[in-house]
């Protein structure tokens, strides 16, 4: 369970105290989400690094990711064998979340992570879709990549990727994480499922080019493949005490809330638009 630090260090929290632009729902399902550019953007990632310095500082500074010295191992080892929550109403239409320890809910009941509380969002609005948390502590994009194929096994029409804080973190190079980030996306979509991204910010450690050109993979990634761009998964969330466990990295249960508000603005309509297609393919041709 090493995402803490993933979360923690700033990588997550920078994006989400500069970043004033709410998740907003897109016109249509594959429209990356609007995002600052420019000089804005750079001063975004900037007051973002300067938060996420002070985070890495109360983290303990390089000495290794606070999951890694903290927390059991037991998920972290072979993420490509960990086992998923059991999934209820498993022959319906799956909705898989791919993260790390923010999905997974680390510090949390199962029941009050965030993919529990969009499953009670779904259950709410009468949809017939079952939420899969496959999150796994301290995953990379590597590590999400190498167990895709098992998570994506059964009938999944949405696939929410939330991965590469842990890649941010630990400084691995962005052409990496872009290069599992694509796989994730085209062997998704080679399955016809619709791909939801959210992005991550990296610390500052690494310096300011690192950090922008990892803030910018994100959105090259959402418009190459046509996909939604959740521009921060911890939007209104990263660097507030109160919606952050004592480790200052993991949610809270109000702040997973928050979080689960963020993913429902652009899972919702992708709900609806997968549903208005199955409809459409059951429905008796005229």
């Amino acid at each position: 369970m090493m995402d803490r630090s993933f979360v923690s260090r700033g990588e997550v929290r920078p994006a989400r105290l500069a970043g004033r632009g709410r998740t907003s729902r897109p016109s249509q399902p594959g429209a990356p989400l609007r995002r600052p550019d420019g000089p804005r953007l750079v001063l975004r990632v900037l007051v973002c690094a300067l938060v996420a310095a002070t985070l890495w500082a109360g983290c303990g500074g390089r000495g290794g990711a606070p999951d890694e010295r903290r927390a059991p191992s037991a998920a972290s080892k072979d993420s490509a064998t960990a086992p998923l929550p059991p999934v209820a109403g498993a022959s319906g239409p799956r909705v898989v979340i791919l993260g790390d320890s923010l999905t997974a809910g680390l510090g949390l009941p199962m029941a009050r992570a965030y993919p529990s509380l969009l499953q009670h969002r779904i259950d709410d609005a009468g949809l017939g879709y079952t939420i899969v948390n496959a999150g796994v502590s301290g995953d990379t994009s590597a590590g999400g990549l190498s167990r895709l194929d098992w998570a994506l096994d059964g009938d999944v029409r949405i696939l929410v990727v939330a991965l590469g804080g842990n890649d941010g973190l630990r400084g691995l190079p962005i052409a990496e994480l872009s290069r599992n980030l694509s796989q994730i996306i085209e062997r998704a979509q080679a399955r016809g499922v619709t791909v939801i991204l959210a992005g991550m910010e990296a610390p500052p450690n690494y310096g300011v080019d690192y950090t922008l050109a990892f803030h910018k993979a994100y959105p090259a990634l959402a418009k190459k493949y046509n996909v939604t761009l959740i521009p921060f998964l911890l939007e209104r969330v990263a660097g507030i005490a109160d919606l952050n466990q004592a480790d200052g990295i993991h949610p809270t249960a109000d702040g997973a809330q928050i979080v689960a508000d963020t993913v429902w603005s652009a899972l919702k309509p992708a709900i609806d638009s997968d549903a208005q297609r199955a409809g459409s393919r059951k429905a008796p041709s005229q």
